[in-house]
């Protein structure tokens, strides 16, 4: 099995907080992570919104555009007017060559909620599931005939948070609905990342790695901490630096035929992990996990 090694720009620069990162120029994020080893990278705010602009400052750097965040609201709109709201998105991913778009349901929520305790977020009622389930396949449906396929992406602070509603998620909607999954939230969330892959690996169309400590999971969970607080306290970390079993985990997705990307996305406060010494951790320890469960690791 073939995977492709890439990270998220939000190693250096975090746009829902400017004061992470703000100043950093996208040119230091490129370059360094070109340096760090890198074949790709997904979009963060500071990448040009045409392709035309962006094409030639990826070649410049040798670097691919793997796929990019979208808030979605599909459950709270129509499927038509979702479609068209992330049309414009889609149509630069697809330019650029990704294969899927990350979409994150924020439906029933507001940014200022990462700042809240992670006991305050949205939820669906059980009998709200297949209702949402339908408008999610035909939304992802009218995606792949676009030619870039949904990676929903289970998150902290929304609908589809928990490991027990990423089941929901998967039971109530159909194939052409990818699971992006990301071993720090389904953790932060209370989950077991090993249990969840195993459970989900047939619907696993990306993935995203981020590692955790133990120490502040336990007390973000424990005080009932925000989101954004846990992460700057330091909750998250590159795989290989916490205590997540990469190595177990990484197994599950060789032996089940997983072929695309593995995303370093653990973000922290770059004044406290230095990028791109956290990135180039990242790539050697992401790079010899794959290979030790059996992926060949491709550029």
């Amino acid at each position: 099995m073939k995977v492709r090694i890439g990270i998220n720009p939000i190693t250096w620069t975090n746009d829902d907080v400017p004061e992470l990162g703000g100043d950093t120029p996208l040119e230091t994020c490129l370059s360094e992570t070109k340096q760090a080893g890198y074949a790709g990278t997904e979009l963060g705010g500071k990448f040009p919104r045409d392709a035309g602009v962006l094409k030639p400052i990826m070649a410049r750097h040798g670097l691919a555009v793997i796929s990019g965040w979208y808030d979605g609201r599909c459950a709270e709109k129509e499927v038509a007017a979702e479609m068209e709201a992330i049309g414009p998105h889609l149509t630069l991913l697809k330019e650029m060559g990704a294969k899927h778009v990350v979409y994150a349901d924020t439906s029933l929520g507001r940014h200022g909620a990462i700042w809240a305790p992670i006991s305050q977020r949205p939820s669906l009622k059980p009998d709200e599931w297949p209702v949402y389930g339908r408008k999610l396949t035909q939304l992802a449906e009218r995606m792949a005939d676009f030619s870039v396929r949904m990676a929903f992406h289970h998150h902290m602070g929304t609908i589809v948070e928990t490991d027990a509603e990423v089941g929901l998620l998967m039971r109530h909607t159909g194939e052409a609905v990818g699971l992006l999954y990301d071993t720090g939230h389904s953790i932060f969330s209370g989950g077991d990342p090993l249990a969840l892959v195993k459970a989900q690996v047939k619907r696993i169309v990306h993935v995203h790695c981020k590692d955790a400590r133990k120490p502040v999971l336990e007390r973000a969970r424990r005080d009932d901490m925000s989101f954004m607080g846990a992460v700057m306290d330091g909750i998250f970390t590159v795989p290989g630096d916490g205590f997540i079993d990469y190595a177990a985990i990484l197994k599950v997705l060789a032996a089940n035929g997983y072929e695309g990307w593995l995303v370093v996305e653990a973000e922290q406060d770059p004044r406290k992990a230095h990028p791109l010494t956290y990135a180039t951790m990242g790539f050697r320890n992401l790079s010899c996990l794959a290979k030790e469960a059996g992926f060949t690791v491709v550029n």
